[in-house]
């Protein structure tokens, strides 16, 4: 928690400093009322207690005070003033400090997030990450703000009473604070308990909100197969199990608060019932039992809430708990004696023995052995699972081989720093994500320094520049959460028209246009076509026709290569493209 207050921990300390001079001044509220009863309105003025009679001193005597009794009360009020001019600005700083602490964890999660290894991020649930980066940090700061300063009010309370009280009567002192210890064990006590249950129920919050994100992403899959009672019941487990688990914690806390209830009040009690025979038997006097009375009900309230505090505190614990995990996963790191001191001199991609899996046990990729020259243009054909796509995340260091090697113009990827490597590779992916912003805003990620000229070059080549020019917006249109208001084939030609914008060294099409029409394909396929020589291109399809353009076709099957060669000549060969192609064609005729 140090660590996290680093950069506010001035302001921390200023707080601080501001609540013990608040606390000085409101305890000196009470002292002078009972100087007032004791040394001017008490008949035994003498035996009054020697701050009693400074203070009546301070304020010009026992008759000057006696004549103008409004001087105590101008004192209390100047001295309540000061003490809640101190409390503003206790809170100030507290608010100033939590907020800026709450910004650079936001801050570090972001920039953790965006560099995660991919291996760390398939490990992550989606929702209890989106728990983490909002409710965690949410309740991290509420402590910050309030709970950090209140134990420094709560010792500061007990620091500065426990002198003046045994300074104006040890034998009441004792019977103010006989109970303390007991309180401030029981809340520890209590502490353990809270801070496991709440663990369990923040996990719980995170799968509630991970269903709840999966339903609103999936809403029309949802109705479109009529599965709304069912994604009804399949969520109703998970708040179940939230409203158990937090009626649980609360009904610690509930037990918590009416324990240490009855703990402060027999404390109250002992002041009072110890105050008044001492009163009797004319050891102490009125203006003392009062200043006790009113001092323990001023520091037994913090120190009570010293007890909710501890409980916050473990609640704080375990959400900073839950934010350290994602801030020491691994990231996508450069090691600086690795990286090659020569760019890529072209396109050219070679897979060299390439060997990759997600899981030990199950092989993705096996002895994968190809080259492709500058300029040329390659597709990439097989049947689904036999890692054609995950080829494409490796060229882009999602994730580096188990085995063997690939290098661009020459130079292993892994001594090339990934952010220039992306900057040489434009990717369409077999599943295009739009954000939630307007199309030229998609469009520009690619290069936000591109002009309107430049970005409307790109769409017109992924034909999508008419199609926009008809909504009613033109390019400032909003696409909504994951380009749900556009069309399949719409998202695919935006993160086409993304990648053409981006003029990279090699660009990969991963599927990229199996939800356009065979027209729109053809006008797409040329435009690339027209480019050709001057990048390397890397087509990944399932519709042979897409394919037969490319100088070489490569055929996956299982865990590897099955055949390399041109459109013609793996035609005229027995195997598995040729079993493609017949299917293919056969299938067109009949429709």
């Amino acid at each position: 928690m140090w660590d996290l207050m680093a950069g506010d921990r001035v302001r921390y300390v200023m707080a601080l400093g501001f609540l013990l001079v608040a606390a000085g001044l409101l305890y000196l509220i009470p002292l002078v009322p009972q100087a007032v009863i004791d040394v001017v309105l008490g008949s035994n003025g003498d035996q009054a207690s020697a701050l009693s009679q400074w203070i009546i001193t301070a304020l010009g005597g026992r008759e000057r005070v006696a004549d103008d009794l409004w001087l105590p009360l101008i004192l209390i009020a100047t001295i309540a003033i000061a003490a809640g001019g101190f409390t503003y600005g206790r809170q100030r700083w507290s608010a100033i400090a939590s907020q800026n602490t709450a910004k650079r964890i936001r801050d570090r999660l972001q920039d953790r997030i965006q560099r995660l290894d991919m291996r760390a991020y398939d490990t992550l649930d989606r929702g209890d990450l989106l728990q983490r980066c909002t409710s965690d940090i949410d309740t991290t700061q509420v402590f910050l703000s309030t709970q950090v300063v209140e134990v420094g009010r709560a010792v500061v309370m007990l620091a500065v009473a426990i002198p003046v009280m045994f300074l104006v009567d040890w034998r009441m002192a004792i019977a103010a604070v006989w109970l303390l210890p007991v309180i401030v064990g029981f809340s520890f006590f209590y502490f353990r308990r809270v801070r496991v249950l709440f663990k369990l129920k923040d996990e719980a919050e995170g799968r509630l909100t991970a269903a709840v994100n999966d339903n609103l992403i999936g809403i029309r899959v949802v109705r479109a197969f009529n599965r709304q009672e069912h994604e009804i019941e399949r969520f109703k487990p998970f708040n179940d199990e939230h409203r158990r688990l937090d009626a649980r914690l609360y009904s610690v806390f509930a037990s918590f608060w009416s324990l240490s209830d009855l703990l402060c009040f027999m404390q109250q009690a002992s002041v009072v019932m110890i105050g008044a025979w001492l009163l009797s038997t004319e050891r102490i006097l009125v203006g003392e039992f009062y200043f006790f009375f009113a001092a323990v009900g001023m520091y037994l309230w913090p120190v009570r809430m010293a007890g909710r505090i501890v409980a916050e505190f473990g609640k704080a614990t375990v959400a900073i708990d839950r934010i350290e995990e994602i801030l020491e996963l691994p990231v996508e790191v450069e090691e600086e004696t690795e990286i090659s001191d020569r760019p890529p001199t072209d396109g050219a991609i070679r897979f060299q023995s390439v060997g990759f899996a997600f899981s030990p046990d199950a092989p993705v990729l096996e002895n994968v052995d190809f080259e492709i020259a500058d300029g040329e243009t390659i597709a990439i054909v097989g049947p689904s699972g036999c890692g054609k796509s995950t080829l494409v995340q490796l060229l882009l260091r999602f994730y580096d081989p188990d085995a063997g090697s690939i290098t661009l113009g020459g130079v292993d990827l892994r001594r090339l720093p990934r952010r220039e490597l992306r900057t040489r590779i434009a990717t369409v992916l077999q599943q295009p994500f739009l954000f939630s912003r307007s199309i030229r805003e998609n469009v520009v990620l690619a290069d936000p320094t591109a002009d309107a000229t430049r970005v409307e070059a790109a769409t017109g080549e992924a034909c999508i520049h008419d199609s926009i020019l008809r909504f009613e917006s033109g390019y400032d249109t909003p696409v909504g959460e994951r380009g749900v208001t556009l069309s399949g084939g719409q998202r695919q030609r935006i993160a086409i028209a993304q990648a053409l914008l981006q003029n990279p060294d090699v660009l990969v099409l991963d599927d990229a246009l199996s939800a356009v029409d065979t027209g729109t394909e053809r006008t797409i396929l040329d435009a690339i076509r027209s480019r050709r020589g001057d990048h390397t291109t890397i087509i990944i399809a399932h519709r042979l026709s897409t394919l037969r353009e490319a100088d070489r076709i490569v055929v996956m099957g299982g865990s590897g290569i099955e055949a390399i060669g041109t459109h013609a000549e793996l035609r005229s060969q027995s195997g598995l493209y040729r079993r493609l192609w017949e299917i293919q064609s056969r299938l067109e005729a009949a429709s």
